[in-house]
């Protein structure tokens, strides 16, 4: 089974965790686009497809870079402008923010942007209303949902797999493409991305990705730039957030090629709306 790997294309400073103020953020030394061509290299290396979630910000300082992307056949999509969480923002201040993401990264790249991702999964039960902006700004599809709870995002009894969301009793008219989870003692245990991929072994991660496919259902996986560079300047964090945000680093760039290794990955639009990937702007 073809599965989906995207790529959250953001920089090594842009957390979310409490505390952190990163408004000064473009001052800082880049590290996105060298490690973006890592992934592209990879990608290349064994065939793979994948769906980048570009940053607005990041669009604006690496254009070039956009449609290197592009170019190499992979799709572009949003992951908003300012890395805001989207529970604190207004639905004004929310549809400002993927407004000028979309246009700015449609302007670039050449083609209709379809998806859009939150920054940290922020589209929980409080901000089910940005679903129906998303619709009204000519997206498609939304990967923002995270069927398992923590302290800074989560819906837990979210569908596990690609679904049309119901909101207020009607559907919002999205599709829905939540991150892999695998079911357990009535539990959704994540394993697909970020601090789960890194922090698991990959005998697991690979044995949770059968029995998602088991269920006639593709693989999401979701990884930074930042988490496999190893080199990355550091964040000042506290205990927790440093753990969370570093724990695996050393080794997450040899798991990913495993999992491409072993498991083909197309991009979203690849899988869902094929028919429509190549139409132009």
């Amino acid at each position: 089974m073809i599965n989906i790997f995207t790529v959250d294309t953001e920089d090594w400073f842009h957390a979310n965790y409490e505390g952190t103020d990163f408004s000064d953020d473009l001052k800082e030394s880049s590290t996105v686009e060298r490690n973006v061509d890592s992934y592209l290299e990879h990608l290349e290396g064994y065939g793979c497809k994948a769906t980048f979630f570009v940053l607005g910000t990041v669009a604006e300082q690496f254009p070039q870079m956009i449609r290197r992307i592009a170019d190499c056949g992979h799709e572009i999509a949003s992951h908003g402008y300012a890395h805001l969480l989207v529970y604190r923002q207004s639905p004004e201040e929310f549809r400002e923010d993927v407004h000028k993401s979309k246009s700015l990264l449609e302007d670039i790249s050449g083609r209709r942007v379809l998806g859009y991702r939150a920054p940290s999964w922020s589209v929980v039960k409080e901000s089910l209303w940005a679903l129906d902006v998303l619709v009204q700004e000519g997206f498609l599809y939304d990967s923002s949902i995270f069927p398992t709870k923590n302290f800074l995002y989560g819906i837990p009894d979210a569908p596990r797999f690609a679904n049309r969301p119901v909101v207020d009793g009607r559907e919002a008219g999205i599709l829905e493409i939540p991150p892999s989870t695998f079911r357990a003692a009535g539990l959704n245990i994540p394993f697909s991305g970020g601090f789960y991929f890194r922090a698991l072994p990959f005998f697991l991660i690979d044995w949770f990705t059968s029995s998602v496919n088991s269920s006639g259902e593709p693989a999401v996986f979701y990884l930074h730039p930042r988490e496999i560079d190893p080199a990355q300047p550091r964040l000042e964090l506290s205990l927790r957030d440093g753990f969370i945000h570093y724990c695996g680093i050393n080794g997450c760039e040899r798991k990913l090629l495993k999992l491409l290794k072993k498991h083909k990955t197309a991009s979203i639009a690849d899988v869902f709306f094929s028919t429509r990937q190549t139409s132009k702007l």
